[in-house]
């Protein structure tokens, strides 16, 4: 099967982003046992192709499917099916949700589209679950939480993803340090808003576990801006379309007071720099010599895989208050917070290329 590019960088930013930990797994298993870190940096019909940190420098590696990719749904199969042989292979135990066969690509059985809602990887996505058969009607969503909800929400399918395109060069090592600078610069206008609004989830008692102080990015932002740009940053930068839209897309929701349309927004952008974002830092301190990546560094949260695993708790008990319609409405504001980093991206590279 020929896979074109598009869905080529969607697959790869979604791996990156949210299967970060699988990818050292399948690297770990699969030819490099000696590896720290580990991105996705492209794949074919026949196997995925990563890069594997290793000390003194990265090593390619590819891995074949362990199934036939006979059509682009196949991949998202393929990609979890390669996780769990790996996990097999070093004799660790997979998550719980890559255990059950629900969370296969394919094996949803309602689809509810909602139109443009956006996600790096496309405009269509599933909605819902399938409902297994026994169990007395258990529904599986329910049965999973509300954690793996948002999570499956956001893959569906890997299509129209154009502004891939910018953070694939900078995960490969194509992109400049004048990128990756406005990349750290749309950051800044993005978590002025975004911290403004969390303290809504700070404030309240079932939330207030997920925006502890050591979140907080703004100094990590300045600290970063100014090894980057320089101490007079302020003055120089600006932000593009995409993101002045988002940062007034979460200033709206503020307004509004409506905490599970921030929560969606915090939810994918912070589990998104505790996974993905780390082999983003991996990347550029690798290639820019360590400068400006303080924005990536959580270490004074402690364990991040304990962190991460609290807030999907916290999100399984906020979604357990929420109605149908009210977690419909969360899940369509996480595909819009994904549509808004994919615009941002486009911006970025339409800026580069005007440059």
């Amino acid at each position: 099967m020929l896979i074109d590019d598009t869905v080529i960088d969607a697959v790869t930013a979604h791996m990156n982003g949210d299967h970060s930990d699988d990818n050292l797994i399948i690297v770990r298993a699969f030819g490099v046992p000696e590896a720290t870190g580990a991105a996705m940096i492209g794949l074919d019909g026949t196997g995925g192709r990563w890069q594997a940190d290793v000390p003194g420098g990265s090593r390619e590696v590819t891995v074949a499917w362990p199934i036939e990719i006979a059509e682009r749904r196949d991949i998202r199969r393929a990609a979890v099916e390669l996780y769990r042989a790996a996990c097999r292979e070093l004799g660790v135990e997979p998550r719980a949700e890559e255990q059950h066969p629900t969370h296969l690509a394919g094996q949803h059985g309602q689809h509810a589209h909602h139109g443009e809602q956006g996600n790096p990887h496309g405009a269509s996505h599933l909605h819902g679950a399938s409902r297994p058969h026994g169990a007395h009607g258990t529904d599986a969503r329910e049965t999973a939480g509300f954690a793996r909800e948002l999570r499956e929400a956001t893959w569906g399918d890997h299509g129209d993803s154009e502004g891939a395109d910018f953070m694939a060069d900078i995960m490969r090592g194509r992109g400049t340090r004048t990128d990756y600078a406005q990349l750290v610069v749309q950051h800044w206008f993005m978590y002025e808003a975004l911290e403004r609004a969390s303290a809504l989830l700070a404030a309240d008692p079932l939330l207030a576990a997920v925006h502890p102080a050591e979140l907080i990015r703004r100094d990590a932002l300045i600290s970063d801006l100014e090894a980057l740009i320089g101490a007079d940053w302020r003055d120089a930068i600006e932000a593009v379309p995409a993101t002045t839209a988002y940062a007034a897309r979460i200033d709206e929701l503020a307004e509004q007071g409506w905490i599970a349309g921030i929560l969606a927004h915090h939810y994918t952008r912070y589990l998104g720099d505790l996974s993905g974002g780390q082999a983003i830092a991996r990347r550029v301190s690798g290639q820019f010599g360590g400068e400006g990546v303080s924005f990536y560094d959580f270490s004074t949260l402690g364990d991040l895989g304990g962190f991460k695993d609290m807030y999907r708790r916290v999100l399984d008990a906020f979604g357990a208050t929420l109605d149908a319609d009210e977690r419909a409405r969360m899940l369509d504001e996480v595909r819009a917070a994904y549509r808004f980093n994919t615009e941002v991206f486009v911006d970025l590279g339409r800026a580069r290329a005007l440059a």
